[in-house]
């Protein structure tokens, strides 16, 4: 395949949430071709910039899957492999960005909040943040609210990312953003949240910088705080 093909192709897998050969496809048997894993080795191998393949590839294909998602056309398992496909090859671009000198757009702690077992959201969003550009950090799921603040301490990031899906456990949120007020942490953190009981207002109420509907709106904003503009969600 030509340059502009194999970026097409891996476009094209990414939108069908194929991460290598043994992968059906969404929409067709395509078992045997090959998926994103084994398209981005042969452009690595053919000298393709990892530029190319990471914006107009990988992060074209989950622009796509995004808006799919929006109009409905996809749902969250759709989400889910395509996001899984692009990050089960980042770590394979990671030594070739750092070569090709493309900067890192920040480190990015996530977290689900204390007495909080969900992270299928927060895995995507972590995934599709790596796709993005940043550095990201996962320190899993109920995460006491002091780990929280310590790991803040230890880490330096430039974002924080809380998740919570229960109602119950939203107010570890507050809690986490006023101990980072308290310990003089606050001032060079953007902090986002997520999760099904979240809302902006909930977001603006307890300090937050912004709130975010889905993985989508988080790799927005996170994009939009990196080169300087607001929040949105």
């Amino acid at each position: 395949m030509s340059e502009s093909e194999l970026i097409s192709a891996i476009r094209y897998n990414v939108l069908q949430g194929r991460r290598d050969k043994d992968d059906e496809g969404l929409e067709d048997d395509l078992v045997g071709e090959p998926g994103v894993e084994e398209l981005v080795k042969e452009a690595l191998q053919k000298e393709v910039p990892v530029h190319d393949i990471l914006l107009h590839g990988l992060t074209e294909g989950m622009k796509q899957v995004g808006e799919k998602f929006e109009k409905k056309e996809y749902f969250i398992p759709d989400m889910l492999s395509a996001a899984e496909a692009v990050g089960a090859v980042m770590e394979t671009l990671e030594p070739y960005l750092l070569q090709e000198g493309t900067a890192s757009k920040g480190k990015f702690l996530l977290a689900t909040v204390e007495k909080d077992q969900h992270d299928i959201g927060k895995n995507i969003v972590g995934i599709m943040l790596k796709g993005a550009g940043f550095h990201v950090v996962d320190l899993g799921i109920s995460v006491p609210t002091a780990d929280i603040v310590e790991a803040v301490e230890k880490e330096k990031p430039d974002y924080l990312g809380l998740s919570a899906l229960l109602d119950t456990t939203m107010r570890h949120m507050q809690e986490t953003i006023s101990l980072l007020q308290e310990k003089g942490l606050r001032s060079n953190l953007k902090v986002i949240i997520g999760g099904a009981p979240t809302s902006p207002e909930f977001a603006g109420k307890i300090g937050a910088d912004a709130h975010c509907k889905d993985a989508f709106a988080a790799v927005s904003t996170a994009n939009k705080m990196a080169s300087g503009g607001g929040a949105n969600g």
